[in-house]
């Protein structure tokens, strides 16, 4: 939603004094078609705010959730599903079936246009490719939490710094990239949840018992 219609842009252009509407221009989702890719507990989670906001949702998955059937359908294929979107979201798991899933080949399947969000795994994607398909225009937008080549670079502070990954160098260049670093899963209620389930591991382990929660 901050990718579409802008307001990461418009933050920064108020904070300047300027009020102006140009190239903020946005669409509603109300009506379009999102993808998900992958339909575990975070894609259904999605999967239920899409479906709140009026989106026809479809998804792929080799793993079906029957849960998710109430909220959208699923389609045989990748290529079944790309062409159709104007959103698409990736929530897989990476696999060697699944890296770089979306590549060349598969971004021509998409609408012209349409916007891309990654907040799963970094090596989903092939960042080569999406810039490929952002100067030619082909991608509307993309929004990423993760990064194939982050560690290193995520979680540090590199102001003042040169980056030397050319790849996400360029890709801060595109004023519709929408770049975070993998603060997803940062919150208040998820570290308590993370530090709770590790405990528990730990106390699993010490006393030799099967953890049904283990990491």
């Amino acid at each position: 939603m901050t990718l579409n219609r802008k307001t990461h842009r418009a933050f920064n252009r108020v904070r300047e004094m300027n009020f102006s509407l140009t190239g903020l221009l946005g669409f509603t989702v109300h009506g379009k078609t999102v993808g998900l890719i992958g339909t575990g507990r975070i894609g259904l989670c999605t999967a239920k705010i899409l479906k709140g906001f009026g989106a026809r949702v479809l998804a792929y998955d080799v793993v079906k959730n029957p849960e998710f059937k109430s909220f959208g359908e699923y389609v045989p294929s990748l290529e079944a599903l790309l062409p159709q979107c104007d959103i698409v979201s990736l929530h897989a798991p990476l696999l060697e079936s699944t890296k770089k899933m979306i590549n060349e080949k598969t971004i021509a399947m998409m609408k012209p246009g349409a916007i891309l969000a990654n907040t799963s795994r970094g090596a989903l994607v092939d960042h080569t490719a999406i810039i490929k398909a952002l100067k030619s225009k082909h991608l509307g937008g993309v929004a990423i939490d993760v990064y194939e080549a982050e560690e290193g670079l995520f979680f540090q502070n590199h102001e003042g710094e040169i980056l030397d990954d050319e790849i996400i160098s360029r890709l801060m260049t595109f004023h519709n990239v929408l770049i975070t670093g993998h603060q997803g899963f940062f919150t208040n209620e998820s570290l308590d949840e993370i530090a709770h389930v590790t405990l528990f591991n730990l106390e699993c382990f010490v006393k030799g018992k099967e953890c049904p929660n283990a990491l």
